[in-house]
């Protein structure tokens, strides 16, 4: 049975206003993870995902991409224990 794992992701750069939160949500429901993306005032957009490691190891690396618009410096992930609370991904304002 695949490992179920629980990421907080937090990623730096020219990642608002890029589409980057919309193409998150898109590729996290294909790969079949549940858990929300946000844009926080920072500058940064913050992702809390939850499903299969190797799936959300994949969301991960399109992370340090993203869309063809960003220009992503960083991404800091820390791995949680996972909980199983979310139903869907979503974009939160």
């Amino acid at each position: 049975m695949p490992e179920k794992s629980r990421a907080h992701i937090f990623v730096s750069g020219l990642v608002q206003g890029v589409f980057y939160r919309a193409e998150t949500r898109e590729r996290a429901k294909k790969l079949g993870l549940f858990g929300w993306v946000r844009n926080l005032a920072d500058g940064r957009v913050e992702v809390l995902v939850e499903g299969e490691k190797s799936k959300i190891e994949k969301l991960i690396e399109w992370l340090n991409q993203g869309p063809q618009l960003a220009q992503v410096e960083k991404v800091e992930v820390e791995w949680e224990d996972y909980k199983g609370e979310f139903d869907d991904f979503e974009i939160k304002y």
